[in-house]
Order: C-alpha cells, then structure tokens, then sequence
C-alpha cells in the first residue's frame, strides 16, 4: 500500500491550523489504517476524531481534530486514490487499448477498472475486477452513482463480449445495487452483429427495470484502429446501420419519457454523424447524463458557441488563426466558423486524418502530433494553431510528441484550447 503523502494544504482549512504542511504523511485515523480514499472520505466525516501524521522531519504527530460534519479537510495526496489502481483482467473484443501499436509509453497500455474511479472520475467499471469485499465496500459505504460498463445482460453474451466468467453475474450485483438504494448510470459499447438489433432492445429493457434508480444509458460504437492483428473480426456501423440503432433507441426514449419522465437511453453523437442526421435538440439530452461517452457533445458545443459570440461586444480589428480538428467534427466546426469569420476574423480549419490509428478513428481527441505536422503541411498558419485541448495529455500527444515540439516544426505559436464552444470563441477573437 503506497504512503499517504500530502501534496497540498489549504491554508484557511483545518489541517492548516492543526500545522500539517506539504509533505507529511497521514499514518491513521482514530487508529484505523487508512486503506483508500473511500476510508479516508468516511472517517473524516465526523466532527471529531484523531489523526495521526508523520511530519518530514520524522516526527508523528497525533492531532485532534474538531470541524463541522460538511467541512472539507483541506488536504490534497500525491495519490488521488491513495491507493494503487484495480487492473483490468477482461479481454473484451472491442478494447481499445488492445487496439494501439506497440512500442509507446507504458502508461497507455494500463487498463484500470476501479470502482473507486467510477465515484471519483466518472470512469466505467465492469464489476467483474473486484472481490466479493471490495464490492460489499460499494454498499457499505453506499458510493454512489457508480458507472458501469454493461455491454449486454444476456449472461452468455457478455461473458463471450468480455472474456471473463465472471462477467455473467451482472445482473445480481445491479440488483444488489439498486436494493442499496445506489444510483446507477450505465455504457453499452455496440458491436455490430454481436450486441445490436434485438440483443440492443432487451439490454435497453432490462436496464431500464431498475429505474429510478437506473439513471442512464448510453450506447456508442466501437471504436475501430488499424491494429487489431490476432483480434477478433468487427465491422463498422456504415450509415444504414446508425440510422436502425437510432430509430431503435428514439422508440425506447418516446416510451421512457411517456412513462417515466427522462428518456433514460441515448445515441452517441457518432451515430448521427455516421448517418448523416442531425443531432437531437438540446433539451431533448435533458441534463446531459452521458456528456464523457460522447452523447450530447456536439449539441452542446453549438449551444456554447453561440451564448459566447452573443456576449462579445466588440470584433478585433483583425486576426488570422488556424485550427485543426478530426473527421467527425469538421462540418461542425466549419459550419460554426463561418459566422465568426468575415473581412478581418480568417479562420482557417484544417481536417487532419488519422494515420496513426487508422482513418476509421475521427475524433479529435485521438490525433497524433506527427498526423497533424504532416496533415499541416504547405497550409496556411496565420497568427496562431489552436489544438483541441483533449488531444494532448500533460503537453503531449498521443506520440510522445510535445505542444511545444509541434510549435518548433510549425513555426508558430500553438495554442491548446479547452473542448467547448466558449473557449473557442475566445481562443479565435
């Protein structure tokens, strides 16, 4: 178990004023090791209790604290888990990380499945990477929502999708969630001819038998690279086949909205771009449940777009700036475009295909800095490069290629933007 590390200390909180600083470890709470974050969140959340800390110097210190029931502790650690992270032991047909070519950084080849993830970060989990303990712990501390990666209830069928016996005994855990009172939000990655067609309809049904509970459902296409050597075969969903899953999906959400009040079930954007229709409207995503899953996306990034070039009050006198962006989003972005641009606001919109994981792979977030240097190439820069900021990580591309690099072999400046429609506006004016 890795040590508790403290990396940050507000200094209007509680710990500040009991002395804890950046770099003492926490040993125990009222003398109960603390073995996660879940721990850590549940015995703080009394009014009174001890902390045991160990300062740089080697010191341990037992500190008393007294705070309100809601206040914060005011503490960050070095590991937001404050434990190591659950790997993932399924071999799912349609894995992504499966699907990337060797020799690239380890770290992109770490498959978590974590519970604690799916509370924290909103990950999906499968609930088949956990000991019968560490899921009673989900309903001993009532961790809720929880995200899970669902795929198909049919048992056979998701134990063949997933790779993992275990996998079969999805049902009983959801129903031992929903008896918890636990809050539930729910993924189906599709495969065509595996997963969809009648298959789709009685996931969606049984899913959506734990309603209220059952908060959403989201259902994407899997996501295909040009590296599936040894894997098993898939096919893309061409456009006749997204028009069938969305005219599927549109029945189930007239009959949930009827009935229930929300739609429960929603098409990933993907669909309607692989079938050339429009997406729905934007209270037709109600709150935006499955946004991370890419549902909603492009609706609400229009709806950004157009309160942020509403407010701006004055055009600058002129600028020239370039953007890149991926397949998928191009007409969006093109079509957005052209009602910022005039005589002196140029903004050039440059589609990059991907190489590196194969053209099958659109969006934007998946772009590599070598598919953008040679998709650039000979192109108009203007002032400034804007790169979608979900294509990077820490600085870098998927290739270990840095912002910075690209700004050198470019010759001008590049700027990460953040994935919505305000930060677009200001990125450009």
């Amino acid at each position: 178990m890795p040590e508790n590390v403290i990396i940050y200390v507000d200094e209007n909180s509680v710990c500040a004023e009991m002395g804890v600083e950046p770099g003492d470890v926490l040993l125990s709470i009222n003398d109960m090791q603390v073995q996660d974050v879940f721990d850590y969140r549940f015995l703080t959340q009394e009014d009174s209790f001890d902390m045991l800390i160990r300062k740089r110097s080697g010191e341990e210190w037992l500190l008393e604290i007294e705070k309100y029931e809601t206040e914060d502790m005011g503490i960050s650690f070095e590991n937001g888990l404050m434990d190591e992270a659950k790997h993932c032991t399924n071999k799912c047909i349609f894995c992504f990380v499966d699907q990337l070519p060797k020799q690239m950084r380890p770290t992109l080849y770490f498959k978590d499945d974590d519970s604690r993830l799916s509370f924290l970060s909103g990950n999906y989990v499968t609930l088949t990477n956990m000991t019968d303990l560490e899921f009673n712990r989900i309903l001993y501390y009532h961790l809720s929502p929880i995200n899970v990666s669902v795929h198909a209830t049919d048992p056979k069928l998701r134990v063949k999708m997933m790779g993992n016996p275990k996998a079969a005994h999805l049902m009983s855990k959801l129903k031992l969630l929903y008896d918890a009172g636990i809050s539930m939000n729910y993924q189906v990655v599709l495969c065509k001819n595996v997963n969809d067609g009648k298959r789709m309809e009685d996931t969606i049904s049984e899913l959506a038998g734990f309603m209220p509970l059952a908060k959403s459902l989201s259902v994407v296409p899997t996501g295909l690279t040009r590296h599936r050597e040894e894997l098993p075969l898939l096919q893309p969903f061409d456009a006749n086949d997204s028009r069938v899953v969305i005219k599927q999906i549109e029945s189930f959400q007239t009959k949930f909205l009827k009935e229930h009040k929300t739609r429960f079930v929603f098409a990933a954007d993907e669909f309607y771009l692989n079938a050339g229709k429009s997406c729905p409207s934007y209270k037709a995503y109600e709150d935006f449940p499955q946004l991370e899953n890419g549902v909603g996306m492009t609706v609400l990034f229009e709806y950004e777009f157009f309160q942020a070039l509403r407010a701006v009050k004055a055009m600058p006198r002129k600028t020239h700036v370039s953007l890149v962006t991926g397949a998928a989003a191009y007409p969006l972005i093109k079509r957005l475009c052209s009602k910022i641009c005039s005589r002196d606001v140029v903004v050039e919109i440059h589609m990059i295909k991907n190489h590196f994981l194969g053209e099958m792979i659109t969006v934007s977030g998946l772009l590599t800095g070598r598919d953008i240097l040679d998709g650039l190439e000979g192109k108009p820069m203007g002032e400034r490069l804007l790169i979608p900021s979900n294509a990077l990580r820490d600085g870098y591309f998927l290739d270990d290629i840095s912002l910075k690099e690209l700004s050198i072999k470019l010759g001008t400046d590049v700027v990460e933007v953040k994935i919505n429609g305000l930060a677009l506006v200001q990125a450009i004016l």
